[in-house]
């Protein structure tokens, strides 16, 4: 039965379904993701499969591993929802990675690089204004002071920050390409004018899965998994700021209570003793319920300022 409605490229397991049964594909996207560097032939896909947990895993971010020819390798994934340690999760995995290839006793030498593709439907950097004016990242491993002087691109992190980079309208170029497809797959008109013959074949691949009842349905899972886990973050929010304003309420309760008992012992010291001096008020100012109630029920008693107060 064919849908007219498609399904979503950054859905996560559309995405991991779109690119993991077609290397040659995610091959172009890598080039295209990140054109200054070479080239690559082509990729083997190391985590092809889709667990059924991992579907209904609200913190897991189903991605795609690849290595190319040369032995480098790739975490390729697309993320909608931003959230506190999404990047520690990111050079985790990329370190994990890179400590993966050897075996004990191997080369250092033989180390390759790990490079980590990261499709951002957010906007990550908005503190500066020439931070929203960039939506294209690498990061590596740099000297701070002098940032020409590097330890190379053997770990390295990409980000695209899809939002971003389509409002900012890139040059015409195959990246800008993929962007209009992930942000704009559903207009129609839009997409005929995209030459890049990759989306294309990425358009036919989301028609192809979007009339397919069970792609439907997983995709539909996920996507109640991920909603699923904004309700629960937004409910423990609810309950976190309820909870405050209860914990505000009883401190203010008690500071109340505490400034009725310095009130009524300066009172009683006024009549009794007259003008306080400032040390008595600071005593009283800086004193806890417990303290004051003891001055209060000595009052009477005292003969002096100096016998209340070293009572």
């Amino acid at each position: 039965m064919m849908h007219n409605i498609l399904l979503s490229p950054t859905n996560d397991y559309v995405f991991k379904r779109l690119f993991a049964e077609a290397p040659e594909l995610l091959c172009t996207l890598i080039n295209d993701l990140r054109p200054d560097l070479p080239d690559i032939t082509s990729v083997e896909i190391l985590n092809p499969n889709i667990e059924p947990s991992e579907l209904t895993g609200k913190y897991i971010i189903l991605d795609v591993l690849a290595r190319d020819v040369d032995g480098h390798c790739y975490n390729v994934e697309v993320q909608v929802r931003r959230y506190g340690a999404w990047h520690k999760r990111g050079l985790f995995y990329l370190a994990r990675t890179l400590g993966g290839q050897l075996s004990s006793g191997e080369d250092y030498g033989e180390l390759r690089a790990s490079v980590g593709l990261h499709l951002l439907d957010f906007d990550l950097f908005t503190a500066t204004e020439a931070e929203r004016q960039q939506a294209l990242w690498r990061f590596e491993m740099r000297d701070e002071t002098q940032p020409q002087v590097s330890l190379g691109n053997i770990l390295q992190m990409n980000l695209i920050e899809l939002k971003k980079a389509d409002r900012l309208g890139l040059s015409p170029s195959p990246l800008r390409a993929w962007i209009t497809f992930f942000k704009h797959w559903q207009e129609e008109l839009t997409m005929a004018t995209v030459t890049h013959e990759p989306v294309q074949h990425a358009m036919h691949r989301i028609r192809q899965l979007s009339a397919d009842e069970e792609a439907r349905r997983l995709a539909f899972v996920r996507e109640r998994a991920l909603h699923d886990e904004v309700s629960f973050l937004n409910e423990a929010k609810r309950e976190g700021r309820e909870e405050g304003r209860k914990e505000g309420r009883k401190e203010g309760r008690e500071q109340g209570r505490l400034e009725e008992a310095r009130d009524l012992l300066r009172a009683q010291l006024g009549a009794k003793f007259g003008e306080l001096p400032d040390a008595v008020t600071d005593q009283i100012t800086t004193a806890d319920h417990k303290t004051l109630r003891g001055w209060i029920g000595n009052v009477l008693l005292a003969d002096s300022l100096d016998a209340l107060f070293k009572h």
